[in-house]
């Protein structure tokens, strides 16, 4: 899957001026780690991208890689937007596994805490389904970005599925 995505404009819209952090390219630092009951543990590397083009809205692409094999894993797409005069986020998200989201939260800071707000899946969506995620951006002082993730299946209640920090990279 692949969003396309145009080379940053020089001049920031102000609706996503409080987001302008997590403009750029960022890599994981070392590889983020995966759990959930259902499936074996596991080690990935991921590549975040955000990007502006003069509209409200961030564009972003994550693309994560197998740490061993290096084949593609997980892919996310999709675009931020800030209701304006507020510190309401909403992250729109489209996944290569069929999963289609949109996930709305708050800004406070330089930390985003979002959470399902729809959700939608191809009507052969691998089994258990996914019923609701959960997902905190967090800029430490040190310049590192981390990201948790949580989810739920039909099968199992909101539990931590992703950790990883990254870097910006050129």
């Amino acid at each position: 899957m692949v969003c396309p995505f145009q080379e940053p404009v020089t001049e920031l819209n102000k609706a996503i001026l409080p987001l302008d952090w997590l403009l750029g390219n960022w890599q994981s630092v070392e590889p983020g780690e995966g759990s959930f009951p259902s499936i074996k543990p596991f080690r990935y590397n991921e590549a975040l991208h955000f990007t502006q083009v003069g509209q409200p809205v961030i564009n972003f692409m994550f693309n994560a890689s197998d740490v061993e094999t290096k084949k593609p894993l997980h892919r996310e797409c999709g675009f931020i937007r800030l209701q304006p005069g507020t510190n309401r986020v909403a992250f729109i998200i489209a996944q290569n596994s069929g999963l289609v989201e949109v996930e709305e939260g708050e800004l406070v800071g330089q930390q985003l805490s979002l959470h399902t707000h729809a959700l939608a899946s191809t009507s052969f969506a691998k089994e258990p389904h996914v019923k609701e995620v959960s997902r905190v951006f967090q800029l430490q002082p040190d310049g590192t970005l981390e990201q948790t993730v949580s989810m739920s299946t039909d099968n199992q209640p909101l539990t931590q599925h992703l950790h990883i920090t990254y870097r910006r990279s050129p």
